[in-house]
């Protein structure tokens, strides 16, 4: 590593002596040859090529040290700038004569932190890839600079990778070097009189601390008031649910046709008997009528709409005083056309599920043939892809050829620029001579000129160190009730500036508290009126909770002379539809087991649960409920066929009727909607 580190250190020192606006490359290098003769063969070879094609590639290298300077190595020194353009240049051009290995026995002989920050601008794929190969395409043509030069960099970009990383791990592991110490000059104490012991003062007396009060049980418990607002929750919202479920059992009772089991479950559940389905309440303590703390903006708020409620009903009697109509006709014309829109809906409902049941037919009806589609289309592929790798195979023969022809035109070139390189070498070594005579003048001036320039210096230190030894006055004496006399407007000393301050302080103090005694009396009056809106509120929550509960107990008596929903045309449509897809998808499902036995066809399954079989709906019921359809087959549909059949229909039955129970639930919550607040209230 010495002995490339010191080749390396010779290319720089000679490459910073060369100027190109005056001096001749050819007898710059034939100078440098003739000063190299003390050297070995082997190293006087290596620096020579080095120089000649850094000097050669000059405009290359340039661009890149240029932009690593303003954009990565703002910190770095210009004098390093011809280390940066050798680096460059060896890996660039000679990274594949000399191997890797030796490449890397070259980077570790120089400075580390300044070789990994180069190595890793240089070798960014974005920076290769982008404005790097632009600015040598001005140079050169574009495609033998990506051929010669960027292809090869990005070829060895994860190998350089691999460098950075392990001169980054022994940077950070080496020890920081030790700076070498300046001497300073060494100060002398004086000899002044050893001044008396201070006195030890006496401890403070330690301040008694008052001691804290515990804290209270009550920090870590929950109020009594949560724990009744619970209790309270869960009585109203399960006898809101019994309210609910008795009022739908009604319902169903006097329109649903049953059976004579559902007729004994709806009179055990009207008796209060526990079923199924539904879980008996808990027998739960019966709450006090603890009073609920609202927030003073719920108290306003509640208050306010009361009050707007009171203002309109007013208003109606006033008008009704004064002669205005009666809403009794409107009223009653307003609920024929609601009957009428519940019966829409029932339809729409009806119409939205027999659509999802039609587009599920239509769906496996694509499914099948999208499949079909889909092994054409595998086939066309297979086809295509023997095609293409037949095409492939003939390409990679093809280019195989090329190749071996580029090579051996290489190895002609190859021969014709090493006795080129010679020439070149005699006339640089001309150049080189001339350089030197120049080069001994210009270092005697640099040595008179810095002479001058530490004379100067010297004589400005001297000037310094006597400006600094001047003595100076350090103190001054400041009187608190003389006025400065600066001439501003109202100036005063700094006694009257403080007894100022105090009298202002007190104007400050009297203006808080009567600021408080205000803010304490606008309290007491806003609770005042606040206690009052709770008083009015509470009135008003009860009349509403008894006119709610006449409301629900006329819906109540609607809602069980309602009539089934009348079917629609649109309905009648759908399961014209409906029927025939699932004539055509068993058509085509029969299609490929036409020719099997009876003994192999499937079996419709029953759940245990729900009692649907497999095809569930009207298709289930039409399979498995007909009156000549098996359920079992083989052994079971001779011992038992009679049992299971009426079993299957009684089953199909309580399946049909828990779904028009559940249908005119949903009615129900969409037409009467007050079952929670009657709960609640």
């Amino acid at each position: 590593m010495a002995c490339y580190g010191k080749c390396i250190e010779t290319v720089i020192k000679h490459l910073d002596q060369f100027k190109p606006e005056r001096d001749n490359p050819e007898q710059f290098l034939e100078a440098v040859s003739t000063s190299l003769q003390a050297l070995s063969p082997q190293k006087q070879a290596f620096i020579m090529e080095v120089l000649s094609g850094c000097l050669e590639y000059r405009k290359l290298l340039t661009v890149v040290v240029d932009a690593f300077y303003v954009r990565d190595g703002r910190l770095c020194l210009w004098a390093d700038y011809s280390l940066f353009e050798v680096i460059c240049y060896l890996a660039t051009f000679q990274l594949e004569e000399l191997g890797f290995r030796l490449f890397s026995h070259i980077i570790k002989s120089q400075p580390l932190h300044k070789m990994c920050k180069f190595l890793g601008f240089l070798f960014n794929p974005l920076n290769l890839g982008s404005w790097i190969k632009d600015e040598w395409s001005l140079v050169y043509e574009t495609a033998y600079v990506k051929e010669n030069w960027i292809d090869p960099l990005m070829r060895w970009q994860p190998e350089v990778q691999e460098l950075i990383t392990q001169l980054q791990g022994v940077l950070t592991n080496q020890s920081p070097p030790s700076k070498t110490k300046t001497k300073v000059t060494e100060p002398k104490e004086f000899n002044l009189t050893a001044p008396r012991p201070r006195a030890i003062p006496v401890p403070e007396p330690v301040p008694e601390v008052a001691k804290t009060r515990p804290v209270p049980r009550s920090t870590y418990q929950p109020p009594r008031e949560q724990q009744l607002l619970e209790v309270t929750k869960r009585h109203n919202r399960w006898k809101a649910e019994e309210l609910l479920l008795r009022a739908n059992i009604e319902a169903m009772r006097c329109a649903v046709p049953r059976t004579r089991g559902e007729r004994a479950e709806g009179h055990s559940l009207l008796q209060g008997s526990p079923t199924p389905s539904v879980t008996a309440a808990p027998t739960l303590p019966q709450p006090n009528n603890a009073p609920v703390k609202l927030n003073t903006a719920a108290v306003l708020r509640e208050a306010a709409l009361y009050q707007r409620q009171v203002e309109k009903e007013l208003q109606r009697v006033d008008k009704l005083v004064d002669g205005a109509g009666d809403f009794s006709e409107f009223l009653e014309w307003q609920k024929k056309m609601q009957a009428k829109d519940r019966e829409e809906q029932l339809a729409a409902g009806e119409c939205r599920r027999l659509q999802g049941k039609l587009s599920h037919e239509e769906a496996i009806l694509a499914r099948k043939q999208v499949e079909l589609e889909k092994k054409q289309k595998a086939e066309r592929q297979k086809e295509e892809t023997a095609e293409l790798m037949q095409q492939c195979a003939e390409r990679r023969l093809q280019e195989e050829r090329s190749v071996k022809e580029l090579v051996e035109q290489v190895m002609e070139t190859q021969k014709n620029v090493r006795a080129a390189q010679t020439k070149l070498l005699k006339g640089r070594r001309q150049i080189v001579q001339e350089v030197m005579e120049e080069s001994r003048e210009l270092l005697q001036r640099s040595a008179e000129a810095a002479k001058e320039e530490q004379r100067r210096r010297c004589e400005l230190t001297a000037q310094l160190r006597a400006l600094e030894t001047q003595p100076t006055r350090k103190g001054k004496l400041v009187d608190l009730t003389q006025i400065p006399g600066y001439g501003l407007e109202g100036e005063m000393s700094i006694v009257e500036l403080r007894e100022r301050l105090a009298l202002l302080k007190e104007a400050q103090q009297r203006k808080q508290e009567e600021k408080r005694d205000q803010i304490i009396r606008g309290k007491r009056a806003k609770s005042q009126e606040l206690q009052n809106a709770v008083e009015q509120v509470a009135l008003c929550r009860a009349a509403n909770g008894r006119t709610a509960a006449l409301r629900w107990e006329e819906k109540k008596a609607q809602s069980a002379t309602a009539g089934a929903p009348s079917q629609d045309e649109r309905v009648l449509e759908l399961q014209r539809r409906i029927r025939e897809k699932a004539a055509q998808r068993r058509g085509q499902g029969a299609q490929p087991h036409v020719s099997a036995p009876q003994a192999l066809r499937p079996k419709p399954r029953v759940s245990r649960g729900s009692g649907q079989c497999c095809w569930g709906g009207r298709e289930g019921a039409r399979r498995c409920g007909g009156p000549g359809a098996a359920v079992g087959g083989g052994a079971h549909g001779r011992g038992g066929g009679a049992a299971a059949q009426r079993e299957a229909q009684r089953r199909l039955e309580l399946e049909q009727s828990r779904e028009r129970r559940l249908r005119a639930l949903v009615q129900e919550g969409m037409a009467c909607g007050p079952a929670r607040p009657l709960g609640a209230a």
